[in-house]
């Protein structure tokens, strides 16, 4: 073999810095220096990261979802490695391969409603960019409704259904949409008396804050948008494939979706997937005649790789009873913040399901901490959150995330496979983190700091 990958990076590993500003997104460099980030990855297991000085870290962000069964899960590694051991013929474009229609059987099983039909994408955004067009085809309407706070994607599409106004700049005129207020059905039925809205795209659970609805909210939204003769979308990007303590989060308010979109989880962390699930009568809207067979297409959507990883995926869930873990490791994480919120005079909520947890700040009462509270907010809107992630990470190796721009409210994603030994590791450095935060460390003091001058900077920007 005259190529080596391996012998390629271990010859530019150290030069990751100079090859990144050079030729990938340098700003990203920057954010990761400003909160501590900026580490370079050798290794990954389960539910951990291994840096290049053999640093280990608990990883509480799993891709934003991706890493479900934790990383380098040997099922659907070995999986793909006899999958690339069979030659398979992948891609041959004009045939009708096994293997798409054995996923596909896989995913209509666990969706288990009406939804029969699937058309496999290479992302999530991809999934919602083939649910809008689907929609809008098989009711003849333009216009699609989403909500404050929604995040659905960065194609053109679906950026036009997020909520958040920072990730639409600079890129002109979007999709016919409107915003409703998420909760609200007096919001939604106001956009839909028009009768000119082809869908509502939802979130079950929202990835931008971990906002959740009232269970009555969820089924007056199915009733109403059947009453206006509206789709109604359910984003599960995120919250799909286990994540919430069922396959689908939808499953727990009992409604009946018209088109599911599915991704991240389904991969494995391996092969890019992804999924929209509907009915054969919004399928076949589109693909009503001989001449319309591939004007929807995907040209590695239904890759061999892809629906290997994706099966793998789903039967791992099932063969390991991830799903009962996530039930019993999710309550015990939520119990143990909600017993350390009775106590703790800066985190406002906790909320979520299974293992998708938010958790909100607010101001603090004592006078130091209240002080820095303020210095932060006033340099920027959602800075404080980040005082709490940072040392997370930096202190104790733990990765977490800011859950949204603005928000003070960090997101909790760790691998569906983690068990209390990793959520009482992870509530051990959090309750460090907030004694410290409350206390004036000089860490917290240090951090702050370089927080401000970042904020300043990212404002001149």
């Amino acid at each position: 073999m005259s190529f080596d990958f391996r012998d390629l990076l271990s010859s530019k590993i150290t030069k990751r810095e100079s090859l990144y500003n050079k030729y990938l997104n340098a700003q990203l460099l920057k954010v990761l220096k400003t909160i501590d980030f900026d580490v370079t990855y050798v290794k990954g297991s389960g539910c951990y990261l291994e840096d290049i000085n053999s640093n280990r870290y608990l990883d509480f962000l799993s891709g934003f979802g991706v890493f479900a069964l934790g990383r380098n899960h040997p099922v659907i590694r070995d999986n793909l490695i006899a999958a690339l051991n069979e030659d398979l013929p992948n891609l041959v474009q004009m045939e009708a391969s096994v293997m798409p229609a054995l996923l596909a059987e896989k995913l209509v099983a666990l969706v288990n409603s009406d939804l029969t039909k699937v058309f496999f994408t290479n992302s999530g955004a991809e999934s919602v960019e083939s649910a809008i067009k689907f929609s809008r085809a098989y009711t003849k309407r333009n216009k699609i409704v989403y909500f404050n706070h929604a995040f659905h994607g960065l194609t053109t599409g679906a950026l036009a259904l997020n909520g958040s106004s920072e990730f639409k700049l600079d890129f002109g005129n979007l999709i016919d949409t409107k915003m409703a207020e998420f909760g609200s059905i007096a919001s939604v039925e106001k956009e839909l008396r028009s009768q000119d809205v082809a869908a509502v795209i939802i979130e079950p659970i929202q990835g931008k804050g971990v906002f959740e609805a009232t269970p009555e909210f969820y089924l007056e939204l199915s009733e109403i948008c059947r009453r206006y003769s509206t789709l109604l979308i359910a984003d599960e990007v995120q919250t799909g494939i286990g994540r919430t303590g069922k396959w689908f989060c939808f499953q727990h308010y009992g409604i009946k979706p018209d088109i599911v979109t599915v991704s991240k989880a389904l991969s494995g962390g391996y092969v890019p997937v992804g999924a929209m699930i509907t009915t054969k009568e919004i399928f076949e809207s589109v693909y009503n005649k001989m001449e319309k067979a591939m004007i929807h297409s995907s040209t590695f959507g239904q890759n061999h790789l892809a629906m290997v990883a994706g099966l793998a995926t789903l039967h791992t869930i099932e063969d390991e009873n991830i799903i009962d873990n996530v039930i019993e490791t999710g309550d015990y994480l939520i119990q143990r913040l909600r017993d350390l919120q009775m106590t703790s005079e800066i985190i406002k909520e906790v909320r979520g399901r299974g293992l998708m947890v938010g958790i909100e700040f607010k101001e603090p009462k004592s006078l130091v901490a209240k002080g820095r509270f303020k210095l932060l907010e006033s340099a920027k809107k959602g800075l404080f959150s980040q005082l709490i992630v940072g040392p997370l990470f930096s202190k104790h190796r733990i990765l977490t995330q800011v859950a949204g721009e603005n928000m003070n409210i960090i997101k909790l994603l760790p691998p569906l496979i983690a068990t209390v030994q990793e959520i009482d590791q992870f509530m051990y450095a959090f309750e460090d983190v907030l004694d410290d935060a409350v206390n004036s460390s000089s860490l917290m003091i240090d951090f702050g700091r370089k927080l401000i001058k970042g904020a300043k900077e990212y404002r001149q920007i």
